[in-house]
């Protein structure tokens, strides 16, 4: 039973892509463990944000997903499997970015603290990804390498990421430890952390982060009960390389991102 298959499609709905990006890498971490097509649960989804003033926000979920020989859908992710033996896998997928905030989400004083004035922003739009995966396991551990560009021409960007894991078992209890970066182009990390022109052509500090790399850990638990079921879990960390910290739309001093998911499943 796949009850990390349950990785909520209404985050699509949701200014939480770093929950929604840790639901879609749960959800492969718990691939191997608990093998199923449909599940079904509730979840919960926190996030710490690195936007001035944004703070941190908690949602209640239901979460239905699925798991095919096939086409899977994991998160804001639907995919499809092009080739796949018991070390290696290749897909394509179609995935939402939902890196978007609203001007009014910031904190009017905290981004006075770094000299913006929040009215002379523009929203950051959320976008959709097409990209391709893939993954390679064995007694050493997996290894997942991911690529996505925006096809939307939102931010006009694109992002690579990889990620190595090491399944623990403790009885029931699976622990996936997993330690990775992921690269954002200069266009991406523009949009989301840099100001636009027409917002410096009102007088905002004109700022330009480039291109940027994030490290980032976490850790999953998957722990089935009761036959069908099963609680899941994910703490992930994200630090902030200082072009990113640098940026009038990060809260001052704020040097990392935290997401924490977790939620109970029933595997169909």
């Amino acid at each position: 039973m796949s009850a990390l298959r349950a990785c909520m499609p209404l985050l699509l709905l949701l200014p939480l892509s770093a929950a929604a990006q840790v639901v879609e890498r749960t959800d492969k971490q718990a691939h191997d463990q608990l093998p199923s097509r449909w599940s079904a649960g509730l979840a919960v989804v926190h996030r710490d944000s690195e936007y001035a003033g944004e703070g941190t926000r908690t949602r209640l979920l239901p979460n239905v997903a699925y798991d095919g020989d096939r086409f899977y859908l994991r998160g804001a992710a639907f995919g499809y499997r092009a080739y796949q033996d018991d070390r290696f896998e290749f897909r394509t997928f179609v995935a939402g970015r939902l890196d978007g905030i609203d001007a009014d989400d910031f904190g009017r004083a905290e981004l006075a603290r770094r000299g913006v004035d929040r009215d002379l922003l523009e929203d950051r739009d959320d976008s959709v990804d097409v990209g391709v995966g893939a993954s390679w396991k064995g007694a050493a551990g997996k290894l997942d390498l991911d690529a996505r560009v925006d096809v939307t021409g939102t931010s006009d960007g694109y992002s690579i990421a990889l990620d190595y894991s090491y399944p623990v078992t403790l009885g029931r209890t699976t622990l996936v430890p997993s330690i990775g970066a992921m690269r954002l182009s200069a266009g991406m990390a523009d949009y989301y952390y840099g100001t636009l022109d027409e917002e410096i052509a009102r007088g905002v500090v004109a700022y330009r982060p480039g291109a940027a790399t994030v490290p980032r850990a976490s850790l999953t638990l998957i722990h089935p009960f009761a036959k069908r079921w099963a609680l899941l879990g994910n703490l992930e960390y994200r630090a902030l390389p200082d072009a990113l910290q640098d940026s009038p739309l990060v809260e001052a001093d704020k040097d990392r991102s935290t997401s924490l998911f977790i939620g109970v499943s029933r595997g169909f």
